[in-house]
């Protein structure tokens, strides 16, 4: 594979509608606080699914009210109750299944939004951080707040800015697609009736949680903006105190954890981020306030501030992201031999 092609960045898009995000909460289009009913009125009447099991094993799912709203804040730290169906087990899973919530592209986010807000709530919000389309939500919430679709939104904020001429939802250019690099053929699911989805086909959605498509040098870009703090080539996208709370950890003592956590051990979530909050604890050594993510498709990334580094991983091959993740942050230890200052 090449440096210039086409790599379906999946969870990496993520990050990008998170800073995208960020900046309408900086304009002051946009409240963390707000819950996310202001700009999805579907979501006024959501319930929350409690699972209860009768004397002769039969479970149950119960709908009850939340205990309080469902915020934006929620949804940038996956807190807000929503899950994703295609992994795991419980009634409300169950339920997104049966409904189809996640499959197929011929939805636009709008719909998508207010189908997923008459399903049931896996958990109360704010109590407990499960991955889920709540950066789905999220970009609706952005498109409500900016008065644009999630795309043309982040092309005149983000992606034009920055140079980012490769990334895109969709790739209906025949000369362009012929830089889309495909994983092998057995080894095209990314979950459960999840399947690598194919970009050359322009559909309604334009998914915030995964849908983007993109190129190693763009999305270098991305990251090279957020090393520097915000900025980058005398343009200003965030500042860095926004950024700094970005990084930071957002979860709580009181926030629980599924068994797919997937920040790790030593890691806690920030607004789009995992956050490393001690230096022990993960298998492999990183800065504390270094910050990552990645695609269920094989890319990665991380920023270590710390170290003045950043990485961009781009493979196309489900099947073994996870090991090839690790054998790529110990060769990158290993060639790190001086370190910086602590104090810089």
């Amino acid at each position: 594979m090449k440096t210039d092609d086409l790599f379906r960045i999946y969870s990496m898009t993520k990050p990008v509608v998170s800073v995208a995000a960020m900046m309408l909460v900086e304009d002051g289009r946009l409240l963390l606080e707000a819950p996310v009913s202001r700009y999805i009125p579907a979501f006024a009447n959501v319930k929350v699914g409690i699972e209860k099991t009768d004397a002769q094993g039969n479970k149950t799912l119960d709908l009850v009210a939340p205990r309080r709203a469902m915020t934006v804040q929620d949804l940038l730290r996956h807190t807000s109750g929503l899950t994703y169906g295609f992994f795991g087990d419980g009634l409300v899973k169950k339920a997104y299944q049966d409904a189809n919530i996640s499959a197929g592209g011929n939805q636009t986010i709008a719909e998508f939004a207010d189908r997923i807000a008459q399903m049931p709530l896996a958990y109360q919000p704010g109590s407990t951080w499960d991955y889920s389309n709540s950066t789905d939500v999220l970009g609706r919430v952005i498109e409500v707040a900016s008065g644009q679709s999630l795309y043309t939104h982040l092309k005149a904020r983000l992606l034009d800015p920055l140079g980012m001429t490769d990334t895109t939802f969709y790739v209906p250019e025949p000369a362009r697609q012929a830089r889309i690099a495909e994983p092998w053929p057995d080894d095209r699911s990314i979950g459960v009736n999840a399947p690598v989805f194919d970009p050359r086909q322009t559909m309604p959605m334009e998914s915030g949680g995964g849908g983007l498509v993109s190129s190693a040098p763009d999305y270098a870009r991305f990251l090279l903006m957020l090393r520097n703090g915000g900025q980058l080539d005398g343009k200003r996208y965030l500042s860095p105190a926004t950024l700094a709370f970005m990084t930071t950890d957002h979860l709580s003592p009181a926030v629980l954890k599924t068994p797919l956590y997937l920040p790790g051990p030593g890691y806690g979530f920030g607004l789009g981020f995992a956050v490393r909050t001690s230096a022990g604890e993960a298998a492999y050594p990183a800065s504390p306030g270094e910050f990552y993510w990645g695609g269920a498709g094989g890319t990665y990334m991380w920023v270590d501030p710390a170290q003045d580094l950043f990485v961009v991983f781009m493979m196309q091959s489900p099947r073994q992201r996870v090991p090839y993740r690790s054998v790529l942050r110990n060769m990158v230890n290993a060639a790190v031999t001086e370190r910086l200052p602590a104090a810089r």
